[in-house]
């Protein structure tokens, strides 16, 4: 595999809460013509998530259009010490300094963002709530105001999660077979006499973590031997049992709403229009087993009724949650799509 040569600039920022976190510029041998593009990662992972293996990755896609790229890890990134965040925090903390920073450091007036899974919940409450109004324009995968999940993943939500909770800070499925803790050794025990879709102890693992499927967060026949059984190990970590309890709330109700409001947010995301002007295109996997693709159904539903005619859904035939970056015919079957709706 044969990419252009790409650079990178880290840009540390520091959030009012007083954690340290980071945006990085892509270079790539061409400069950028168009305004930046951020992008959001989901729980558990890190930026790198969307340069996966592959022969042409978002990231590839975005800067061959001529855009500036960013990638931005938040407090759920696995580069960042694991801290007991909600979705309040990034909302509030995280996303509108990034944003502040990624500006600062262009000179832009205004940027679009690629949001995606948790990125994507976080970033929508900080929209909506008016916090980042330099933002214009939302890519939006997985899931955004309307979190609705398979019937076992509700069942994990209500009866699972609250004993795990007691047992474990943090689920990480990048533990792999060989750690020396107990609740995780008995997990992968029980992951792997419940999974039997692959040999690969992280792609099962996440499957219990994230969702219903086998797997939950992608089709294999979707990603590249090296995107499966090495790049999944290494990019997935740390996830905060405690972020699962605001998650269970926000499916019950339905729609995203607030633990802790700081001030700053709305307690219930849907009871008032968006305090956002951005334009949304909504993706959503059709075989996505971890946010059914209904949840952006209802979102781009909501939205197209504040907004009638500005806002788009894609749903897109053969992809789950996650492939919809990593897949190895990505580029082909989903990333045109992303790029037409940023311009």
């Amino acid at each position: 595999m044969t990419r252009k040569p790409r650079s990178t600039r880290v840009v540390p920022f520091v959030t009012e809460d007083g954690l340290t976190l980071n945006v990085t510029q892509i270079l790539g041998p061409e400069p950028p013509v168009k305004p930046p593009v951020l992008l959001v990662h989901g729980a558990g992972v890190r930026g790198g998530i969307f340069d996966a293996p592959v022969e042409t990755t978002i990231i590839d896609a975005l800067l061959g259009a001529g855009h500036d790229v960013w990638l931005e890890n938040w407090r759920a990134s696995i580069d960042v010490p694991l801290c007991d965040w909600t979705l309040d925090q990034a909302a509030v903390y995280d996303h509108p300094e990034a944003v502040q920073t990624v500006l600062r450091e262009t000179g832009a007036e205004s940027i679009k963002a690629v949001i995606h899974c948790q990125g994507s919940t976080s970033f929508t409450m900080s929209a909506l709530a008016g916090l980042v109004p330099q933002v214009d324009t939302i890519v939006s995968n997985a899931v955004s105001l309307h979190p609705v999940v398979p019937p076992w993943s509700r069942m994990k939500l209500r009866l699972a999660v609250p004993v795990l909770a007691r047992l474990m800070r943090s689920m990480n499925p990048g533990w792999g077979d060989e750690t020396p803790w107990i609740m995780p050794r008995l997990l992968g025990l029980m992951t792997r006499a419940t999974h039997h879709e692959c040999d690969n102890t992280a792609c099962r693992l996440v499957s219990f973590t994230y969702g219903a499927g086998a797997p939950a967060l992608w089709r294999h026949e979707n990603l590249n031997d090296e995107t499966h059984d090495r790049f999944i190990q290494t990019e997935f970590g740390h996830v905060p049992l405690s972020f699962f309890r605001q998650i269970r709330a926000c499916e019950a109700a339905g729609h995203l709403v607030s633990e802790q409001t700081f001030g700053r947010l709305p307690g219930d995301f849907a009871s008032a229009p968006p305090r956002s002007d951005a334009r949304w295109t909504f993706f959503a996997g059709a075989e996505n087993k971890c946010f059914l693709p209904e949840s952006q159904r209802r979102s781009f539903a909501w939205f197209d009724g504040h907004a009638p005619g500005r806002h788009a859904l894609h749903v897109i035939p053969g992809y789950s949650h996650l492939d919809i970056f990593i897949g190895k015919d990505a580029a082909r079957d989903v990333f045109p799509q992303m790029i037409a709706a940023l311009a």
